[in-house]
């Protein structure tokens, strides 16, 4: 076929409008027939080399099969990504030998005892490994070695640093919070031998930090800045005062100056109410969060 100017184009899992084209000499062109090279100018990102391209009719068309194509590639990571979820499924096709763990505490106390609890689960086909264990929040080096090592984060009675949930997030990058011992490696033991249950845990989006209160017809609304992560309109959300969770619903407005948005990325600041509550005061912490199946 022959590309031509104002071509809607998918190649891999990023589309556009051929905005532009140049020839191998960098003259400008306004078509390339079969076996003609040209640099194209108008994708939403930079596909990969290799990556073969589609024409398609109209706008839409494109974005939804980019957007399909990027969904497939984020399915096959998730697979190819060891999680509980699917470590069971990994040792029976035979991808994986050990199940690698990076665990994380409050103090320092509480690693021996799980250490040893983790080091004695008994399996045919896979052991679980430590790779590193130690006391603190959950930091990038932390996903940066679980990430080297294709493995999983178990935390107990820790949580991420904002930079680390950014990073686990991008990667898929398994993070397992727990508050009782016996809990945590008996989810383990269970996902060695392939009879662990789906459960549903909050993953925490971003958060919020109210600098200004203002009056409105509805009720009360925050001027907030996105700390970090994003804040999404319809969002779960949780308020927190002086460390404490005081109120628990969801985010029911979201505004930009004057205009309703969908999401607001970190940096930026915002209108944001709280569904159900009326008593937000400077300083407060609004933490958006969904619920997923793991």
């Amino acid at each position: 076929g022959t590309l031509r100017l104002g071509d809607n184009i998918v190649i891999g899992e990023y589309w556009g409008k051929v905005k532009a084209m140049f020839d191998d000499k960098g003259k400008r062109v306004k078509k390339a027939e079969p076996a003609t090279p040209v640099e194209v100018l108008g994708l939403n990102g930079v596909p990969q080399a290799g990556d073969s391209f589609t024409v398609y009719s109209t706008e839409k068309k494109a974005r939804i099969k980019a957007e399909q194509q990027q969904k497939e590639r984020e399915d096959r990571s998730a697979l190819s990504t060891t999680r509980l979820s699917n470590i069971y499924v990994q040792i029976q096709a035979g991808q994986v030998k050990d199940l690698n763990i990076i665990v994380k505490t409050d103090v320092q106390g509480s690693l021996e005892p799980i250490k040893t609890s983790l080091e004695r689960i008994e399996n045919e086909e896979v052991k679980a490994r430590i790779v590193h264990a130690s006391s603190g929040n959950i930091t990038e080096n932390d996903v940066t070695l679980a990430i080297a090592a294709n493995g999983i984060i178990v935390a107990f009675n820790t949580k991420p640093e904002p930079g680390a949930k950014l990073l686990a997030d991008k990667h898929n990058v398994d993070i397992r919070n727990y508050q009782v011992i016996y809990e945590l490696v008996d989810d383990v033991e269970k996902a060695l031998s392939g009879m662990l249950e789906p459960k549903i845990v909050d993953v925490i989006e971003g958060h919020a930090e109210v600098r200004a209160i203002f009056k409105v017809k509805q009720g009360k609304i925050a001027g907030a800045y996105v700390t970090d992560g994003k804040v999404a309109r319809n969002a779960l959300a949780k308020v927190f005062r002086g460390g404490e969770i005081i109120h628990e619903s969801s985010v029911n407005s979201l505004k930009h100056f004057k205009d309703d948005v969908k999401e607001m990325a970190a940096g930026f600041e915002c209108g944001i109410g709280v569904a159900g509550f009326s008593k937000l005061a400077e300083g407060d912490i609004i933490e958006a969060y969904r619920k997923e199946q793991q």
